[in-house]
């Protein structure tokens, strides 16, 4: 089950949809949620998803919804921590900013690395309980290439595009990019041509940049501040566990503590560090495990075990049956 962590919407989302011809009412009629929400600033995650899918189900192809969303959606309708980031001093500015400020606005992760002649970004999500909507993926990768091009003013292209899901017409798609598109990997990823990053933007405004960003900078340590220290390092967990077992030692310094003060965080909140870690591994053995494509023996280095054994022995604990047999009940069902 998703957790319903909140998430905010972007203020000019309605006005996008409907700048595109598509009527807002008529998407949360589609996502089965009240009218209402339209007036709202924050959503549940779930509620967020639904409309995402929703938009994808009316759109109809996959592809055709990431392309028009990010090509038609006039730059005004960005929400102000967005707005931001196309004042930046050039190309790498701008993404750094928006992987900063996405903490703000919907639930994922950028991550931004700088290597030889590439740079790739990695898109993960805070909360992978429930199934992110294949459109939402697309169009947070797509509408990167598109910060770049609007900005400087060049048509851009990607080195490589990869998506763990599948996305409609894929030639559409490497059309729009420019480059290879590959579907049903393990990972979301956007590679870029190091050398676009030094180019400038167009829009640059340090004055401008230097009335948002101390308030952007204050949005984001107060959020930071309400999260709670349980959802940080799962979220931490979650991300580090395909590499092996982080320790309590090295997930604490990421959060800039001690791993003694950690502990007597996660205590105070109820919980602690070897219980949250049983978790997200039980929550995405069964995540991994409902997707037949993974082999049931990689799901034990998958969620973190040096042995298979060791897996089974802590899959037969969490659910009283094997992976296999749960597998194939569950994809019965």
């Amino acid at each position: 089950m998703m957790s319903d962590s909140t998430v905010k919407m972007p203020a000019g989302f309605w006005d996008g949809l409907t700048q595109l011809g598509i009527s807002p009412y008529d998407v949360l009629r589609k996502a089965g949620l009240p009218l209402t929400i339209i007036n709202e600033s924050y959503v549940t995650t779930s509620q967020y998803f639904a409309i995402w899918e929703a938009y994808s189900d009316m759109v109809g192809d996959i592809a055709d919804g990431i392309i028009k969303m990010v090509s038609a959606f006039e730059t005004a309708h960005y929400p102000a921590a967005v707005q931001a980031t196309y004042h930046a001093r050039d190309y790498r500015d701008a993404l750094r900013r928006m992987a900063r400020y996405k903490q703000l606005c919907p639930p994922e992760n950028l991550s931004i690395t700088e290597a030889g002649d590439d740079c790739t970004i990695d898109l993960d999500w805070f909360d992978k309980e429930g199934l992110v909507p294949p459109m939402l993926i697309g169009i947070t990768l797509a509408f990167l290439l598109e910060l770049g091009r609007r900005g400087t003013g060049h048509p851009l292209q990607a080195k490589s595009v990869a998506f763990s899901t599948p996305m409609g017409d894929v030639w559409k798609l490497e059309d729009y990019f420019g480059c290879p598109v590959q579907c049903h990997l393990n990972c979301n990823r956007l590679t870029l041509y190091r050398k676009d990053l030094d180019r400038t933007f167009l829009s640059y405004n340090k004055e401008l940049l230097d009335i948002l960003t101390p308030a952007l900078n204050q949005s984001l340590e107060e959020q930071k501040r309400k999260r709670t220290i349980t959802g940080t390092v799962k979220w931490i967990l979650d991300r580090r566990l395909a590499a092996g077992t982080p320790g309590i030692q090295s997930v604490a310094s990421e959060m800039g503590m001690s791993a003694r003060t950690l502990q007597r965080r996660l205590t105070d909140e109820g919980t602690s560090f070897n219980h949250l870690l049983n978790v997200i591994r039980h929550d995405n053995a069964r995540r991994y495990l409902a997707d037949s494509k993974i082999d049931v023996n990689e799901v034990a280095f998958l969620i973190g075990y040096a042995d298979q054994n060791s897996f089974y022995r802590a899959f037969r604990m969490w659910e009283g049956e094997t992976p296999a047999k749960w597998r194939t009940q569950h994809l019965k069902n």
